[in-house]
């Protein structure tokens, strides 16, 4: 073997090796970090939970838009949603609120012939009666017609006709024979008129200022029977008969106040009130009733209120 020459590696070309061996591990444990984090970042934004993700993955990366304000009410579905699935149990009862109680009677009042509310006020402007009638009666004959505000709902020449049967009737007035009545047909005088008014015009008519009979009563104001369309179309709730019979009573009532006859009171418990009674303020121990005379000609009186 040549002098000087070494038979091992070089000691510098060692340290060179084990250096590049280190840079190598180095690289392998980076480069599988950095995979472990990569798989991890992936499976957790894959997650189904994670809303951001969603959102990206649908396309709607834009914040939802605001509802109008008739959308936004409470139970309505957002636009495009399916509608909310109905309960089968709040289709098919209906809310208890508007139920009647089956035990319940039903009233006197609400006959076929009575009619809708009556609306609480008008305009003040009235539509004759174009009808005319035979006198009735063996009494002079006391001319009349029907006037019904309009907007009322009431047909002035079916209202006149309706007048008329009360006056015409044996159990009223021309049961006395001083007494008599006939319907005006157009253009003729009259002696008195029926009119049919909005509870607002009928207080302003009869000058209404009892705070408890506002919008109630009816009355005789001169040569004119206001008739409220409130008591007209729904009748009294002191009266237990039917909306027609208290209608009579009205008539007979303000009519009586038209011949001069005053107001009257209670005879007696369960005897039939007299017509000329203030029946709307409560009976007293009567009995509800529409007519002056009963049907055997006895006049249904009462002591004369002072």
């Amino acid at each position: 073997m040549p002098a000087g020459r070494s038979t091992g590696r070089p000691r510098s070309g060692s340290r060179a090796l084990r250096r590049a061996e280190r840079r190598r591990r180095l690289r392998r444990t980076i480069l599988g970090t950095t995979a472990l984090i990569a798989l991890t970042v992936t499976a957790y934004t894959m997650a189904p939970g994670n809303p951001e993700v969603a959102t990206v993955a649908d396309g709607r990366g834009a914040p939802p838009t605001e509802r109008a304000p008739e959308e936004a009410s409470a139970g309505s579905p957002a636009p495009g949603s399916p509608a909310p699935r109905q309960s089968r149990r709040a289709t098919a009862e209906p809310s208890r609120g508007h139920t009647a109680s089956p035990s319940a009677p039903a009233s006197p009042k609400a006959s076929a012939s009575a009619g809708p509310s009556a609306p609480a006020a008008g305009p003040g402007v009235f539509t004759a009666s174009t009808v005319a009638g035979q006198a009735q009666g063996k009494g002079p004959a006391r001319s009349w017609r029907v006037e019904v505000e309009q907007g009322s709902g009431v047909d002035a020449n079916a209202a006149a006709r309706a007048v008329e049967a009360v006056l015409g009737d044996p159990r009223g007035w021309i049961r006395d024979p001083a007494y008599g009545f006939r319907l005006a047909g157009p253009g003729q005088p009259v002696d008195f008129t029926v009119k049919i008014a909005t509870p607002s015009t009928t207080d302003r008519l009869c000058e209404v200022l009892t705070p408890e009979l506002v919008g109630e009563t009816n009355c005789r104001a001169g040569h004119t029977v206001v008739v409220n369309l409130k008591r007209w179309q729904e009748g009294s709730p002191q009266f237990s008969g039917t909306v027609e019979e208290y209608r009579a009573l009205i008539v007979n009532h303000e009519v009586g106040h038209e011949l001069g006859r005053e107001h009257e009171t209670c005879p007696g418990a369960g005897q039939p009130a007299p017509a000329m009674m203030q029946q709307i303020k409560g009976l007293l121990g009567c009995t509800s009733n529409a007519w002056p005379f009963d049907a055997a000609g006895t006049y249904l009186a009462g002591p004369r209120v002072p």
